[in-house]
């Protein structure tokens, strides 16, 4: 009896195996083999090179665009769904409950209704949009006869085919996932009011124009209380990454070895599983581009092909400000419904005024005596970024690409350009504008005050920009621009530290190669930090050191700045970092307040302000009212207490102290909530080099742990030698597939961690050469 029991476990387990295995098997991406296509004018070859990545070879631009669409989708599914959900508020219907606060604030934000101004406005004749439909088609043919990744069938969300709408929406969410001020502005708001306009002198508000800055060249005419603190929570639970930050550099031919162009981009971005870009490789008799797409974005925003290479970085300038309305402001009314998964439709109001919707109704920690409207450029004027990445990825010259970029408005960019024929380009691309002298954007505005609603729109060939300029490169790491008419543009920069540490390298060299380049973009090291740490140590008491302590003083005093995982010194100069702002701002701030002040750039800026400033209304601990505590006693506190506190985490060694310890990356699927399903949609946890405002820029939220989680980074490196076009290499933080069942799911992360490259192909005898080749027909 126990035999035949026995028996039937191992027959039902086996079973279960081969159920399993043939499960699998039949989820995994089709990577050759052939199929049929609607409406192919001719047969498409797709070869998958080692790592994924498809090269489409077609006659026509109609079925390259088409082709792609089906394999975008076919790797990439699941996150085309949630990017399309995010801004028009649907997000509820597959996680419930708790995407409702996100999902009423994306509605409320207008960005559908603006899309569907922008849709109305499209010429339906140009190559944009029929290519756009090209590619839609391709995703909807895979939708109806591809296999449905795992994630519908575990969250029961049924597939639904795609339109334009859909790529305006995440044409909208990336714009609003740029933005600064909906982080900065109320807060700022909230500290003058609640201290005084006398703490804000210190504050870095605005850009100092003696740190280094992004340099212009080429002739140019002379011209609240806690109420955004939801938005924090509201952005940091989307299942999809924020669009933060970036480097990119290009070289011209008189600083490189071979005497051509060396281009160099890794826009920073959350860090999430899939990875956010899709490379492909499109050829046909008229047209080639190696190019990175987002999710349902038909044209590549990163891209090159043998005559010149594009990339960009965010521009962070001022495009979105906040009014508090004046009473008797009237408003249009939309009712708005949000569909919940397992409970109710969720129906709300949305007001929007003159100045745009009122954010009261879509947040709920904003009392509702006070109206605040947002008033955003992304959806007050018609949105043309179809057309202006259509532009970019097929420009035949540097005056037809410079054309494209002229038409973006929002979100800002820092649009990168070099060519075969040794030009190289920055270019500043928003729709720019003045506001009056006395009016600053940093704060609420007075929606009742006319000199508060007086803008000028600048020209575009105002923006800040440089085309082959004198010093022989151009560069870009989010940091302020140079003046544009006699003026420091506005916005939320970030601070000099990847901009100078780019720029010392950039002029110490003028023999760079692509390898040195690969090097560079790996880079750890910051010479700002070495400024800082230099100001600390000279601020710290001496007096009653424990033996302890003055070893932690001498790590940090032989410190080269480099961020790297085996060191100590970065562990104890974070921990201190955070504890000196704690320390000064925590008082007068409040807790809510200064963790809101953490999530700004303002912060990264002010850590160096601060440090440089010997009186400052900030230094006294308003907590002790029998004492003023100077510079040094707060640097001297913070020391002894981060010390104190490393001991208790890491024990009395201090090479056990090691930044491996502290620091780790892991690439979230959007299921990482579910503690059942995390270990197998998740890839890492990993150890890795890099740090805040390092080149190999590891971002992550300052804390009072110590221990810090890499939330985002290079979401991509790309180096291309025009002087070797054939062998321009890139890498993404894990894999190209979207699938947990390819073998391209996470193939690349390991290489990407030790600062390795993948090949871009383009050499079609290469590629040929391939095994996996799939031929799309035309359906008959």
């Amino acid at each position: 009896m126990l035999r035949k029991i026995l028996y039937a476990v191992i027959g039902v387990f086996i079973l279960l195996l081969v159920i399993s295995v043939i499960f699998v098997q039949k989820s995994k991406p089709i990577y050759s083999g052939s199929l049929a296509l609607k409406g192919l004018e001719e047969t498409v070859s797709i070869y998958f090179d080692t790592f994924g990545i498809p090269h489409i070879f077609a006659e026509n631009e109609q079925d390259a665009y088409k082709a792609l669409g089906y394999v975008h989708a076919q790797d990439r599914l699941w996150q085309m769904e949630l990017m399309r959900r995010i801004a028009s508020g649907r997000l509820a219907e597959i996680f419930g409950q708790d995407l409702v606060k996100t999902d009423k604030f994306f509605r409320g934000l207008g960005i559908e209704e603006a899309a569907a101004e922008s849709i109305k406005a499209l010429d339906t004749a140009l190559p944009s949009f029929q290519l756009a439909m090209a590619y839609l088609e391709g995703i909807n043919q895979y939708i109806d006869q591809g296999k449905t990744p795992i994630e519908f069938r575990l969250v029961g969300v049924e597939k639904e085919h795609y339109t334009i709408k859909d790529i305006y929406n995440v044409y909208g969410y990336m714009g609003f996932s740029f933005a600064q001020a909906h982080k900065t502005d109320p807060l700022l708001t909230d500290l003058r009011d609640a201290l005084g306009g006398k703490y804000m002198l210190d504050l870095d508000i605005d850009i100092s124009p003696k740190s280094t800055l992004i340099r212009n060249y080429g002739k140019r005419r002379k011209l609240a209380d806690n109420s955004m603190s939801d938005v924090y929570s509201i952005m940091d639970r989307l299942p999809v990454p924020p669009f933060i930050g970036s480097n990119s550099w290009v070289i011209g031919p008189k600083k490189t070895r071979n005497k051509k162009v060396i281009f160099a981009n890794d826009p920073h971005i959350g860090f999430s599983q899939p990875s956010v870009w899709y490379q492909s490789h499109l050829i046909t008799p008229e047209y080639e581009l190696y190019g990175f797409n987002l999710a349902l974005t038909p044209f590549a925003f990163l891209g090159h092909n043998y005559d010149y290479a594009y990339g960009l970085t965010m521009l962070e300038n001022d495009d979105l400000d906040f009014y508090l309305e004046s009473e008797g402001q009237q408003y249009d009314i939309r009712e708005e419904i949000i569909k919940v998964k397992g409970e109710d439709d969720l129906h709300f109001e949305v007001r929007t005024g003159k100045h745009g919707p009122v954010m009261n109704d879509l947040i709920e920690t904003l009392t509702k005596d006070d109206a605040i409207a947002m008033d955003w450029i992304y959806t007050k004027i018609p949105n043309e970024l179809l057309q202006v990445s259509y532009e970019i990825s097929h420009a035949g010259s540097l005056s037809e690409f410079k054309k494209g970029v002229a038409r973006i408005h929002a979100p800002g960019l820092n649009v990168m350009y070099g060519d075969a024929k040794g030009n190289i380009a920055w270019f500043g691309a928003a729709r720019l504008y003045e506001r009056e002298a006395l009016v600053n954007s940093k704060f609420i505005l007075d929606g009742g005050d006319a000199a508060h609603d007086k803008i000028n729109y600048l020209d575009f060939q105002e923006n800040p920009q440089a085309i082959n300029p004198r010093w022989n490169y151009v560069y870009s790491a989010n940091n302020q621009p140079e003046e544009v008419n006699g003026k420091l543009y506005p916005g939320y920069y970030l601070p000099e530290d990847r901009a100078r540490r780019i720029v010392e390298l950039l002029e110490d060299n003028d023999e760079f190669t692509g390898d040195d380049v690969a090097l560079m973009i790996n880079d750890v090291t910051s010479s700002v930090t070495l400024q800082l740490k230099r100001i600390l140590i000279q601020n710290v008491s001496t007096v009653n050191l424990t033996d302890q302590e003055k070893e932690a003083l001498d790590v940090l005093k032989n410190w080269d700045g480099r961020y790297h995982a085996d060191q100590v010194a970065p562990t104890i100069y974070f921990k201190l970092v955070y504890l000196f702002l704690e320390n000064t701002f925590a008082d007068e701030m409040g807790a809510e307040k200064f963790e809101q002040f953490l999530q700004t750039h303002l912060y990264k800026r002010q850590v160096a302000k601060q440090l440089k400033l010997n009186r400052s209304i900030w230094w006294d601990d308003i907590r002790t009212k029998e004492v003023k505590e100077l510079k040094d006693e707060i640097i001297t506190r913070s020391f002894h207490e981060a010390i104190s506190e490393l001991d208790d985490q890491f024990g009395t060694d201090l090479s056990d102290w090691r930044w491996s310890r502290a620091l780790s990356v892991t690439h979230k699927h959007s299921f990482d909530k579910n503690g059942v399903l995390r270990g197998f949609f998740n890839v890492g946890p990993f150890k890795t080099n890099g740090g805040l405002e390092v080149i190999n820029n590891q971002l992550f939220k300052l804390n009072d742990t110590g221990v810090y989680e890499v939330h985002a980074g290079p979401s991509t490196r790309r180096v291309i030698d025009f002087s070797d076009i054939e062998n321009a290499k890139a890498i993404l933080p894990t894999g190209q597939s979207g699938n947990p069942f390819s073998k391209h799911y996470k193939d690349q992360a390991q290489k990407y961690l030790d600062g390795e490259f993948v090949k871009m192909m383009l050499n079609k005898d290469e590629i040929r050469a391939s095994e996996d080749v799939l031929i799309l027909l035309p359906e008959k």
